[in-house]
């Protein structure tokens, strides 16, 4: 059987849900997955990410990430999507590549992909699970099967023990207060393992 294709879509200002992607591509290559790590379009004015010392440095250190498109969506047969939350919902830069996919969906070139999310906020209460949750709102429309890490293995207790997907809290100067290196891999892994069950049914 044909590799599974895994696109790891994030939005990252500072580089926290960027190394959340790494780590998922880490978890999915361990499985034989082949993998794209893309970014979404950055929507930010620059005199904006000029301003934040760590914004600055972090969009000059990933420059050269491939930046998420239609024609990615369509190759890949599941996706990991990891998103800062902004007031319980998903950044805007990643809605906006959310918004752009109606012509593909419209032609149900999305239907059947296996989809799992991941989250960063400020504290440990701020929004995580419902931009998770939101993103998972947007899959159902396109017709995928959502694919939680649910409390199916240690290393979601371990991370906080969040069900819906890998969460983190970033604390001051910018560093993670969860150890979610194992969820996100293992999540990833979970992701790629559905992902081969639904294209063995589907031959």
């Amino acid at each position: 059987m044909d590799k599974v294709k895994l696109a790891v879509i994030y939005y990252s200002s500072t580089g926290t849900n960027y190394q959340l992607a790494k780590w998922a591509e880490e978890g999915a290559k361990e499985t034989g997955a082949e993998v794209r790590v893309l970014k979404v379009e950055e929507l930010a004015p620059q005199v904006a990410i000029d301003s934040n010392p760590a914004w600055k440095a972090h969009a000059e250190a990933t420059k050269d990430v491939p930046v998420a498109t239609n024609d990615d969506l369509e190759w890949a047969d599941a996706y990991i999507f990891s998103t800062p939350t902004r007031y319980g919902n998903v950044a805007s830069q990643m809605k906006q590549f959310i918004d752009t996919t109606g012509g593909i969906w419209a032609q149900g070139k999305l239907t059947n992909k296996v989809v799992s999310a991941m989250a960063s906020a400020g504290n440990s209460h701020g929004g995580q699970e419902a931009t998770i949750k939101n993103i998972y709102t947007t899959m159902m429309h396109w017709g995928t099967i959502i694919v939680p890490p649910g409390y199916t293995d240690d290393s979601v207790y371990k991370a906080g023990g969040n069900p819906y997907g890998t969460s983190v809290t970033v604390g001051q100067e910018g560093k993670m207060v969860e150890d979610v290196e194992e969820a996100v891999k293992y999540q990833a892994k979970r992701t790629v393992m559905v992902a081969e069950w639904i294209k063995k049914g589907s031959k």
